[in-house]
């Protein structure tokens, strides 16, 4: 780890072959982790407390990370709230013997500095000082109302068993080995599972090998705690050229008790590929029910929100439906 600036900090490390997935590179899921990881370092940094992950914006997954290959993440704060810090973080890599870095994705993340208590307390804020970064801080701020209309329209959206699409339910016990700094399980390990869940979803769904090309919206509601018993849900809502759209939920609750409560959702597309990585189409899938229709135009909404962000923009084969 480096630290480049006050307001910045970089992971460097190699990919092990433990962070290699089904795809035959590393996972989407890994990447989120180490973004988490590196977006965190940077908020305890400048806030000199423990902080939360509240959301991570739109991730974009390019070309693969392989195993051997050395990574860089850089976080860097470009705007400060009371108590919150934007962070805009990058993941590349290279051959460490040599040759040009490969940039392969970039999100803003959101954490909040908390007190012993666990309630938000204030952070020292951040006043750009160069061009580029008055130039991130605007990019940050542009994106404030995007990302509330996102938040607005995913909270209300229901899903039941109603739905006729493909569901895919992962259970189990959070374990000690997924506990953060502060006793909690990590937001990256949640954005793990939550990749899982996506790839079982889609890859039952169109019967190939799938990969994330993108994530966005992962919002983080209450912490989710060891020993609680864990629920990931995804569903399939909707079905570009070649994007399988999947709204995953993951809910957590006390083994004693029979209470479930939100902690993340997010809406993941996924492509199957060939043997040279490109996306090919899959079955295209019709809504039957009327909430398979609800969370259809749920889907296209939260598109064409995003397509209204700066700099913002989905492959065509991601945003036209399948058959168009």
């Amino acid at each position: 780890m480096s630290d480049d600036a006050a307001n910045s900090v970089t992971l460097r490390f190699l990919a092990a072959p433990m962070d290699v997935g089904h795809s035959g590179s590393v996972d989407a899921g890994t990447v989120l982790e180490w973004v988490d990881k590196a977006a965190y370092a940077a908020a305890v940094g400048w806030s000199k407390s423990y902080c939360v992950t509240a959301y991570v914006g739109n991730i974009h997954f390019t070309d693969p990370v392989n195993s051997g290959d050395m990574v860089e993440v850089t976080s860097t704060i470009v705007y400060t709230g009371r108590s919150s810090m934007h962070i805009h973080t990058v993941v590349s890599s290279r051959d460490p013997k040599g040759g040009p870095e490969t940039m392969h994705s970039q999100c803003m993340v959101i954490f909040v500095a908390v007190g012993p208590d666990g309630k938000p307390i204030p952070v020292p804020q951040f006043e750009p000082s160069t061009p580029q970064e008055v130039e991130q801080r605007d990019h940050a701020l542009a994106r404030i109302e995007v990302r509330e209309q996102i938040v607005n329209a995913m909270n209300a959206q229901d899903y039941t068993d109603a739905g006729t699409a493909e569901r895919v339910v992962l259970r189990f016990m959070a374990s000690p080995t997924d506990v953060n700094w502060g006793g909690k399980v990590h937001g990256g390990i949640v954005m793990k599972w939550i990749d899982e869940a996506a790839y079982v979803c889609a890859s039952r769904y169109c019967g190939k090998d799938t990969v994330a090309v993108f994530s966005g919206g992962v919002r983080f509601y209450r912490p989710l705690l060891i020993g609680h018993v864990v629920e990931v849900e995804a569903r399939l809502v909707y079905t570009g050229a070649k994007g399988m759209h999947i709204a995953v939920h993951v809910r957590s609750g006390d083994p004693k008790t029979r209470e479930m409560n939100l902690t993340t959702y997010c809406l993941t597309v996924m492509v199957a590929r060939d043997e040279t990585g490109t996306a090919v189409p899959i079955p295209s899938w019709v809504p039957v029910s009327e909430e398979d229709k609800k969370l259809h135009a749920h889907a296209r909404e939260l598109l064409e929100i995003r397509g209204r962000a700066p700099g913002n923009r989905l492959p065509d084969h991601l945003l036209k439906a399948s058959g168009s």
